[in-house]
């Protein structure tokens, strides 16, 4: 019976958990070579922003249908991936959980770790045959969490999720940094990725949902911090990735400009959580004072996402410009 454990793939919490996985996962393969901060600005993943009406904790990562939210970052890579996921409801789960496992293996089998909904994101690093089992890592633990393949997908969201990596393309920096940007402009404009599903709000509406969540009171308190923390995490990595990049366009100077004043504001922002035993909480009598710092930040990030543009009229878009074989519509 087969038994493989990926010993040297280590996954630490520290941003968004699909980035600390997709690094750790990609690091340890040799696929990607660069920081987190870069990790999490050329997918586009560290200017993704949803808000839930009432904070609650989700939000952090209900940032749109997750194949289809990762995959242009994935893609801006250069790298082969495979996902699949869905609800654990549907009648065809059993037929899906049995195949995952499979391929799930697989990739193991050939040194490549797996990135899997706990929740939130976690990795897959190994597996024993003979006990049935996977090993995962949740970046918060030293100690790997068993998951028998009996109950691969299964947990109390409903939902789920993994996804695996193959061979990489070359793909030049200045084009993966442009791409990036035009991510950053998408997430900013669309206000909802979870249609007709309209409690979550993205981008800069996000901003406005949050806002009204902490004037009228009725807010998950515990969300509310974790929503707050995550943010001020992907802004700082924001604010990292376009300082490395200074100096190849006026504009993006000028958009580094934009996100330094907005850490600046973070400062601010994480003035207004105490330290508690459980984590961090949001102090009650900081709620206006976050809500105005909040309106500051989304008229920073506005500005920042106009140079944005400017750089991205500069150059062919080709992704959003060609007019695919079949055209706008499926084939008929």
């Amino acid at each position: 019976m087969a038994e493989v454990i990926l010993n040297n793939l280590m996954m630490k919490r520290q941003s968004k958990s699909y980035v600390d996985s997709l690094h750790a996962v990609l690091t340890h393969a040799g696929l990607f070579q660069g920081s987190k901060y870069v990790l999490a600005g050329y997918t586009g993943l560290a200017f993704k922003l949803s808000v839930h009406r009432r904070l609650l904790p989700m939000s952090v990562t209900a940032y749109g249908q997750w194949g289809e939210s990762h995959r242009p970052g994935i893609d801006n890579l250069g790298i082969f991936t495979i996902w699949d996921g869905g609800r654990t409801r549907h009648s065809t789960f059993e037929y899906y959980q049995r195949d995952a496992v499979n391929w799930v293996k697989r990739s193991l089998d050939g040194g490549i770790g797996v990135i899997y909904w706990i929740p939130e994101f976690g990795v897959i690093h190994g597996y024993d045959d003979r006990d049935r089992i996977f090993y995962v890592q949740d970046g918060w633990s030293k100690e790997p969490q068993i998951l028998l393949y009996d109950n691969f997908g299964l947990n109390f969201t409903g939902f789920w999720y993994c996804q695996i990596f193959g061979e990489q393309v070359h793909i030049p920096e200045q084009q993966m940094l442009l791409e990036s940007l035009r991510l950053a402009i998408e997430d900013w404009d669309i206000p909802y990725r979870l249609l007709p599903d309209r409690n979550i709000a993205s981008g800069r509406l996000a901003y406005d949902v949050w806002v009204e969540a902490l004037r009228g009171g009725d807010y998950d308190a515990s969300g509310a911090a974790y929503i707050l923390e995550s943010y001020c995490q992907s802004r700082t990595e924001i604010q990292m990735y376009l300082q490395d990049a200074r100096g190849i366009w006026t504009e993006l100077d000028q958009a580094y400009a934009c996100y330094e004043q907005l850490g600046a504001l973070i400062i601010q922002m994480k003035g207004c959580m105490a330290q508690q035993e459980n984590g961090w909480v949001l102090r009650l009598d900081a709620t206006e004072k976050l809500a105005q710092v909040l309106l500051e930040a989304k008229a920073m990030e506005e500005q920042a996402v106009h140079y944005f543009r400017v750089i991205s009229l500069k150059f062919p878009d080709r992704k959003r410009s060609t007019v695919p074989r079949w055209g706008a519509h499926s084939a008929r």
